[in-house]
């Protein structure tokens, strides 16, 4: 019998390999070697010896799935979820919430330290309740009518009846919507539904996205889902056009934004508008940026709808808060109504082109995507030099790349802050003082 050539048996035993678990790596896989190769593995603990099976083989590592734990370590418990495991939303509910806060560190401080930050000694941990916290959901709707988040090894739609890292009311809320749904089908065809709620869950807005422009019955629609959830303020319908675009607004019900109750203000959010998502941290988060901060002026840059411009306008003499998303500029100019601050509508690296030479801000606070400041918005902060900066990242590897541009203009670390806006997911948040140094 011919003999399978080497690779082709080095394949094998990695195909079938029984691994040690190292330690979490960043997007919810845990790393283990096999002759020197790393390995990602998703479901794993550090410390577990775990037998695999490789899913995917790339030229500097290998993805794999567990086949059988064969020594688990002490912080595995039962997820608390039965669509674990099939589902994408979360990454580490067989982990328990020590464990999980414990890994967010150990990624945050790596990330810092690969990118050439030096992590600081002590970094201080926001957390809560870690389960119900969500405000914010979206789903999708397979081929029968039926809601569900898209699957951890696809983008194949996982029907769910619950999730527990949500708001109650938006699950019932989502399976409302796909029971009404069925019965005005085939003349409304909803692709995914997004659904938001205030932190009572005693408001919701729901946005029904289509691949179609078609608006007929959608009121009907609404009226529907209203009568079974006395929730429901507004809803939409998005249609999703080409890929690349935005998706439209073609139609809408009832009122466009409902009231959020947060740190001691009322914040008016539109349907779409970005808002923080994790309901009780809203308020501690707002506090570990602004608290304290006082001065003549400040700068909120990716404002949104004002969640930090509004608690500034306290402490400092004038905010400007600048914001370009068109789901969020009106709710941010209403929410700053009869404070000492001004929404400005524009891109932030625009806006700072256009104020290198103004009055320095005392501080600046930013708050950008997942895709961080930037090269040229990086360079322009070093330039404008405001005594104090506090960053608001929910990624760290741009974090780590802007925090670097930021050092060497001048600013140094005083404080890190790792918010768990997002228990049971990989995601995490990290707050970032930085003054002149």
């Amino acid at each position: 019998m011919k003999q399978p050539n080497s690779q082709f048996a080095q394949d094998r035993q990695i195909e079938t390999a029984l691994v040690q678990i190292e330690k979490p790596i960043y997007g919810g896989s845990f790393l283990a070697r096999v002759e020197g190769k790393a390995v990602f593995v998703p479901l794993a603990l550090p410390g577990e010896r775990v037998r695999v099976r490789t899913t995917h083989e790339k030229r500097g590592f290998a993805t794999a799935e567990v086949d059988q734990i064969v020594a688990p370590a002490p912080e595995r418990i039962a997820p608390a979820c039965p669509h674990f495991g099939a589902c994408g939303g979360c990454a580490y509910q067989h982990a328990n919430y020590a464990a999980q806060l414990a890994f967010k560190q150990a990624i945050l401080c790596e990330t810092l330290e690969r990118g050439g930050v030096r992590a600081p000694k002590d970094i201080f941990v926001l957390s809560s309740d870690p389960w119900r916290y969500r405000n914010r959901i979206r789903l999708a709707f397979d081929a029968a009518g039926n809601v569900g988040y898209r699957g951890r090894r696809s983008h194949a739609v996982v029907p769910v009846t619950e999730c527990p890292i949500a708001a109650p009311l938006l699950v019932n809320a989502a399976q409302a919507a796909a029971s009404v749904a069925r019965e005005f089908a085939p003349v409304l065809q909803f692709t995914e539904i997004s659904l938001f709620c205030n932190v009572a869950e005693t408001a919701l807005l729901a946005t029904l996205f289509t691949a179609s422009p078609r608006r007929a019955g959608f009121e009907e629609f609404a009226r529907a889902l209203a009568a079974r959830v006395s929730a429901l303020a507004g809803a939409e319908l998005a249609f999703e056009g080409r890929p690349g675009e935005q998706p439209r607004t073609v139609a809408r019900w009832g009122e466009t934004s409902l009231l959020y109750r947060a740190a001691g203000f009322d914040y008016r959010v539109d349907h779409g508008a970005f808002f923080q998502v994790n309901r009780w941290l809203v308020d501690a988060l707002i506090d570990r940026v602004a608290a304290g901060r006082t001065g003549s002026l400040a700068w909120d840059l990716f404002a949104g709808v004002g969640l930090f411009a509004r608690r500034l306008a306290v402490g400092f003499g004038r905010v400007i808060a600048v914001e370009s998303a068109p789901s969020a500029t009106a709710a941010l100019a209403h929410n700053l109504s009869g404070a000492a601050a001004t929404a400005v509508k524009a891109d932030t690296l625009s806006f700072l082109r256009r104020n290198t030479r103004v009055p320095r801000p005392d501080l600046i606070v930013a708050d950008p995507p997942r895709t961080g400041l930037g090269e040229q918005a990086c360079a322009l902060l070093g330039a404008i030099a405001a005594p104090a900066l506090v960053y608001v990242s929910c990624d760290p590897a741009t974090l780590a790349r802007d925090l670097c541009a930021l050092l060497a203009s001048g600013y140094a670390i005083q404080s890190v802050t790792l918010a768990d806006l997002f228990p049971q997911t990989f995601h995490l948040e990290t707050v970032v003082h930085l003054g002149r140094a």
